[in-house]
Parts: structure tokens; sequence; C-alpha cells
């Protein structure tokens, strides 16, 4: 009955299906994987986030090589911001609006020089490209508070001068010719003393793992969903051919019913040999009638 499932126009059919499943089960994944990506970042603001600042003396290492599970851990440290150079970072939006983030190295005092991102400033008015204002950092000895975040790759383009186009630890380290701390940066918490002005802070990241759960089982979904059209379909083409195949023996049952049964025209009763009068009116009575 579904012997034709072996034809080369139902193999076609199936490898098509198989094709188009496969992709639909690595697009489930891809959405998977992007889940469990987002289950470990938000692992980390939960566990990280809100824990007791570490002394710098504790975790210095944290700075010179990242290591993702700690991002996020406040770490105080105390020094003195060079704020000759300062920088605005571009091309920084924050809840939707454009806007920079002001980077400024802060020197320790064995010499360490950590860069901290002391937060966001929106886009200005009185000149393309820059702020309008920047609030100056603490002057003299100040006790930060930052979050670690990794260092940001190299972006191919350039920024104005007093700018950069992404926190890159090593073009910054290059343009104020000494040595920064290249694994990681801080993100400013607080500040003591703290100033009057200071730029927007960032926001705690969201913990909500966004719909790619959804996602990856829709995409599973329609994966399955494939199959059971095709088989559906190869339903439809068997009842079909079995209809047609039942139809075809009916046919020839009334043909073999109308050879066996002919129609009164067709059935003629034998004539007589011609005899009497009699007979001869009987017959053609009998003619008349349709016999």
């Amino acid at each position: 009955m579904y012997r034709f499932l072996l034809s080369g126009r139902w193999l076609g059919w199936l490898a098509l299906v198989c094709a188009l499943s496969a992709i639909c089960v690595m697009l489930g994944s891809w959405q998977m994987d992007r889940r469990d990506a987002i289950r470990e970042d938000i692992g980390n603001v939960v566990n990280n986030y809100d824990a007791d600042p570490v002394p710098f003396e504790e975790s210095a290492g944290l700075f010179d090589s990242y290591d993702p599970s700690r991002e996020w851990t406040p770490v105080e440290m105390t020094g003195v911001y060079d704020t000759q150079n300062q920088r605005i970072v571009r091309n920084r939006p924050l809840s939707g609006r454009a806007g920079y983030e002001v980077v400024v190295p802060l020197k320790l005092s064995d010499g360490t020089a950590v860069v901290i991102n002391r937060g966001w400033l929106p886009i200005g008015n009185d000149e393309a490209g820059r702020p309008d204002t920047v609030p100056a950092a603490p002057s003299g000895e100040v006790t930060v508070v930052a979050r670690i975040k990794p260092a940001e790759p190299a972006l191919d383009r350039g920024a104005p001068e007093g700018q950069l186009a992404s926190i890159d630890l090593a073009r910054y380290q290059d343009e104020v010719g000494y040595e920064l701390v290249q694994g990681a940066y801080g993100l400013m918490a607080t500040e003591d003393p703290a100033p009057a002005e200071v730029p927007e802070a960032a926001p705690k990241p969201s913990v909500d793992e966004g719909p790619h759960l959804s996602y990856a089982m829709q995409w599973y979904a329609f994966g399955f969903m494939l199959f059971v059209g095709l088989g559906y379909a190869a339903r439809q083409e068997a009842l079909n051919l079995r209809y047609a195949d039942e139809d075809e023996y009916e046919d020839e049952d009334d043909d073999e019913m109308i050879a066996a049964h002919p129609a009164p025209s067709e059935r003629r009763r034998p004539r007589r040999q011609r005899g009497s009068t009699q007979e001869n009116e009987e017959d053609a009575l009998l003619d008349a009638q349709g016999y």
C-alpha cells in the first residue's frame, strides 16, 4: 500500500524534510546555547553583584587575567585619578539613549593603574560628537568600589582626540604612555569622597532569561511537524490510490453484471419456424411487446 514511498518523488520529499528538520534542530540548539550563556551571566550577577567588596590586594589578579566567573565582583581600591588622561568612549547606548562613557586611570599606591569606568553621559547639544559636560573626577586620594568587567576588543574604526572607540585597554595604554592592567577594568559603584556631580551609573543587569527557551521549543516543534506533515501527505496519497483501485474494481464488476444481465431490449426470444397463421400472429404480438 505504501510502496509508492520508494519512488524518486517521495524519496526527494523525505530528503527535503530531513534537511529542513536538521536546520530547525540546529536553530533550536543555538537558542539553547544562548540560554545557557545568559543563565551563566545571570548566575554571576546573582552571586557577585551585591557581594561585599573585596580589597584590591586580594583580587589584583582578577584585573591582570579576567575570570568570567568573577565578573561583577566589587573590588575596593584606593588611589589617585589621572584626570589628564581621562577619555570619552563613543557609541555607548543606555536604555535606548545614545551617549558616551567616561573612563579614567586610577593610580594605586603600589604603582598599579586600573582603568575605572565612571558612568554614562548623554549626547550633547553644544558640539556634535561630544557630551556637553563631563563631571570632574575627585582630586587627591579617593577610595573607589568598582565591579570587574572584561576588557573590550579593538574596533576597526577611529575616534576623535580624547575619545576611544571601545574600552580597548591596549590602545588606551598606548595613549597614556604607561602600563595599565590589561585583563579587566572597573565599573564604578561608589567613590569616597563623593563628588557633587557624577556621570549616570549603569543599571543593575537584568536577570531575565529572555525568550530563548520558548524559541528553542518552537524550532524543535517545527522540525517535528515537518515529519508529521510528510506522514499526513503519505497517508492521503495511500488513501487516494486505494479509492482509485476500488473504483476500478467496481467498474469491472458493473461490466460483468451488465454482460450477465442484459437489458430487456437486448433479450430476444428465438423465432419459431414459420408455421400456422396463429403462430405467426403470436410471433408478431411478442415482437411488438419487445420480446
